[in-house]
């Protein structure tokens, strides 16, 4: 600058006035600095601001949009009351244990038969199809299992008695009709495309507080190792679901359905900032079998994965470590039919990449019966393509085979000669036991004698199989060592 600072006048709109000497030097530098910033920074604020208000409407005519289509769900179940004793001291027995223990004298010890009562429920749900006179809703399984009575309501007041459509435990879906006109169908929305960090709106009745709105981002994608369903590809959202949320849309901005609140992680009960909402892809494939099949059918391929290790790349010489590892592949099936081995490394499924086995069975099991997929995958370090058929998921298979892996036994028939020495016509006799399995803690070694399964006497591995297969995620057996018996309960889910 070729004029010194003590001689300039700054007389800018705007901008400080008369600073003249330099003292002048750093206060004048100051003032004139911070100054200079106001015709900046003001605008700044406004856009902010306004920024701010547009988004707020944004999440406005979301609601306004998609709310007449979301539904407060009240269920009625029958359940049994706590067991009460009969007798005891006039203001009951609690006040008595509380300081004086079990022991005080005069504390009844028979107790009254359990009473039925009635148990409330709530949940969410949306609008997904309209047919003539009737909506569907679509909600979660666990909102509506064991309902004695199904109560939709929707925020226009009407409500109406809801019958079940079909359920699927495994994905935790479930879809409700009701006899209702006018009752808009929500659109679905591509979860495929939804990106980490987008903005998402989650609807519902949390805690009973109807038709609420909460937003966040999507924190994660592709969870499918959480252990809350069988089939899990789970949205990670911090918009805020609690209790009663189940069941009811996570939105984009556009109003269109992307996931079904499903799920939180809290070590309170209530909400932490991670929640769980099944994607719409998935949804809408069940959701529309459920609808018009009552049922939901599923793709088969017959292998069996698990992770890659680094080590176990390093082993099969391959370069990188992606992909899932097959361990078995099953006979008679499409995989062994269209040449997949143990060992090879599955690395996409349909063009689409696999990076766990959660993702391979998802995709195995909305692949469409009798459809062609094409595996990509690693043999001996050479990349392939096979084309499979699709074959139907035999559900009844599925769950003999996930009851014995959870079991961890292997059985025989008793031979004659233990037949004769025993006195004993129906059993079979344990060979094995996996280390750690349910069996196992149950105190069940090999040479312990299975009499019954679910009450069944069984006297072969095929009996014993085919009593298992009607077992849904507990069994109760009948086992004897050493010529004593007794009942054991054994649970996998």
């Amino acid at each position: 600058m070729s004029e010194r600072l003590e001689d300039m006048d700054v007389t800018h709109e705007g901008m400080c006035l008369g600073t003249k000497a330099f003292m002048k030097q750093l206060l004048g530098v100051g003032l004139v600095l911070g100054c200079a910033l106001w015709p900046i920074t003001a605008p700044a604020q406004d856009g902010a601001i306004e920024s701010l208000r547009q988004t707020g409407k944004a999440f406005s005519a979301v609601a306004k949009k998609v709310s007449p289509s979301v539904a407060f769900i009240q269920v009625e179940e029958n359940t049994e009351d706590e067991a009460g004793e009969v007798g005891g001291w006039p203001f009951g027995d609690d006040l008595f244990r509380r300081f004086f223990g079990d022991d005080f004298p005069g504390l009844s010890r028979r107790q009254a038969p359990r009473k039925p009562r009635r148990a409330i429920g709530q949940g969410s749900g949306f609008v997904f199809a309209v047919d003539g006179d009737n909506a569907y809703v679509l909600t979660n399984n666990h909102v509506v299992e064991d309902a004695r009575r199904i109560r939709v309501k929707f925020p226009d007041g009407r409500a109406f008695d809801a019958r079940v459509k079909g359920t699927d435990p495994k994905s935790d879906v479930a879809v409700l009709e009701v006899a209702a006109k006018g009752l808009p169908a929500l659109k679905w929305g591509d979860s495929g495309r939804l990106e980490v960090g987008e903005w998402v709106v989650a609807m519902g009745n949390p805690f009973g507080l109807s038709y609420t709105l909460t937003t966040g981002v999507v924190s994660a994608k592709g969870r499918t190792s959480l252990g809350i369903n069988d089939y899990e590809d789970f949205i990670q959202t911090d918009a805020a679901i609690n209790p009663g949320n189940s069941g009811g849309p996570l939105l984009n901005l556009d109003g269109e359905v992307v996931g079904v609140n499903t799920a939180i992680f809290s070590r309170s009960g209530g909400y932490m900032g991670v929640g769980f909402a099944i994607p719409s892809n998935l949804a809408r494939v069940i959701a529309e079998q459920l609808l018009t099949q009552g049922k939901v059918v599923r793709g088969y391929i017959g292998l069996a994965v698990q992770p890659l290790e680094e080590d176990m790349a390093e082993a099969l010489k391959l370069k990188e470590v992606r992909g899932v590892l097959v361990n078995q592949v099953y006979a008679d099936s499409p995989a062994q039919r269209a040449g997949i081995r143990p060992g090879d490394v599955l690395v996409s499924f349909d063009g689409k990449a696999l990076d766990d086995g959660g993702q391979y069975r998802n995709r195995a099991a909305l692949a469409r019966p009798d459809s062609i997929v094409t595996l990509g995958l690693l043999r001996e370090g050479r990349l392939m393509e096979v084309r499979v058929k699709v074959g139907r998921l035999d559900e009844s298979a599925s769950e003999r085979a996930e009851a014995i892996r959870a079991l961890g036994v292997s059985v025989r028939s008793l031979t004659q000669e233990e037949s004769r020495r025993l006195g004993l016509n129906e059993a079979v006799l344990v060979t094995s036991v996996e280390p750690g399995a349910l069996a196992a803690r149950a105190g069940i070694g090999p040479g312990t004698l299975i009499l019954e399964v679910n009450r069944k006497a069984v006297s072969t591995p095929a009996a014993f199989m085919a009593a298992l297969a009607e077992s849904e995620g507990s069994v109760l057996l009948r086992v004897a060592v050493n010529g004593r018996s007794r009942y054991v309960t054994l649970r996998w889910r």
